[in-house]
């Protein structure tokens, strides 16, 4: 099975834009993927889990925007998607589409 994974931090702003997001696109797609939600709380946690800010959301333990495997800026941050807080719905479906 697919696993899904919505990494953040309490209080951000788009964690449940990214978590819908998530569910919008998986079911648009009808395939079977577990999405979990996890809570990244400490700089440790951060720098262990290569945790880009929040929201960030993985396929199969990949992060889905294109480059971001060659990032190394692990911290408790927002992240920023061009102009928006979340990743791009494209990037989501090509993850999916590739495992």
């Amino acid at each position: 099975m697919i696993k899904v994974e919505v990494l953040f931090f309490a209080g951000c702003p788009n964690h449940e834009p990214a978590v819908q997001l998530a569910r919008d696109v998986i079911a648009s797609l009808g395939i079977a993927a577990e999405l979990r939600e996890i809570a990244v709380e400490e700089q440790e946690d951060a720098e262990t889990l290569r945790f880009l800010g929040s929201p960030s959301v993985r396929v199969n333990g990949r992060d889905i925007e294109p480059g971001a495997e060659d990032r190394t800026g692990f911290a408790l941050s927002c992240r920023v998607y061009g102009a928006g807080g979340r990743p791009q719905r494209e990037w989501l479906v090509a993850a999916l589409k590739g495992t």
